[in-house]
C-alpha cells in the first residue's frame, strides 16, 4: 500500500481496496462490454442503440474512475489492465457472435443487472467497514448502473 494520512485504519483500507478492485474489474469489462455493443449492433435500430450505448459507456467509465481514484486516496494499487480485469470480473463474457440489437440489448441488461448486484452487495459491506464515503461513491454508481439497466429494458419492454 501507498503511505497515506486518511484516517481509515489501515487494515480496513485493504478491506475496502480489495472490495473495490473487485468492483473495477467488473466496470471496466461492462465498460468494454458496452462498447462492444456500440460498435457491433446492426438493424433498424442502430442509430438510437449505437448513440444509447455509447452513452453508457461514458457514464461506466466515469465509474471506472472514481472507483480506481478511490481506491488510490486510500493507498491501494490500481490494476486496470486488460489481463488483470479478464482475471478478476465476475461479469459473464459478452458474446461476440451477436449483431441484432434486441440482441445486444438483451446482453447489456444482463450485464448492467448483475454489475448492479454486485456493486450493491459492495455497498453493505462498505457501510459494515464503516467507509461510509466508500459508500456513498458506491450508492451514486449503483443509482446510475439502475438508471442504464432501466434504459435498455425501455428497448426491450417496447416489443411485448
Amino acid at each position: 500500500m501507498h503511505p497515506t494520512l486518511n484516517d481509515i485504519p489501515k487494515d480496513t483500507r485493504k478491506q475496502i481496496i480489495r472490495l473495490l478492485a473487485a468492483r473495477l474489474a467488473d466496470a471496466i469489462d461492462l465498460s468494454l462490454q458496452t462498447k462492444q455493443a456500440h460498435w457491433s449492433v446492426r438493424g433498424p435500430q442502430f442509430f438510437s442503440l449505437h448513440e444509447l450505448f455509447d452513452a453508457i459507456h461514458g457514464r461506466v467509465e466515469g465509474a471506472v474512475d472514481d472507483l480506481a481514484e478511490r481506491m488510490a486516496q486510500l493507498g491501494g494499487k490500481v490494476e486496470g489492465t486488460v489481463a488483470a480485469v479478464s482475471k478478476a470480473s465476475s461479469l459473464k463474457a459478452y458474446p461476440l457472435d451477436i449483431t441484432t440489437g434486441q440482441e445486444h440489448l438483451k446482453a447489456l441488461a444482463a450485464a448492467l443487472a448483475a454489475f448492479g448486484k454486485h456493486v450493491r452487495a459492495t455497498i453493505d459491506q462498505a457501510a459494515k467497514l464503516g467507509d461510509a464515503d466508500t459508500a456513498d461513491l458506491l450508492t451514486g454508481i449503483s443509482r446510475a448502473a439502475d438508471k442504464d439497466l432501466w434504459f435498455v429494458e425501455g428497448h426491450l419492454q417496447a416489443d411485448r
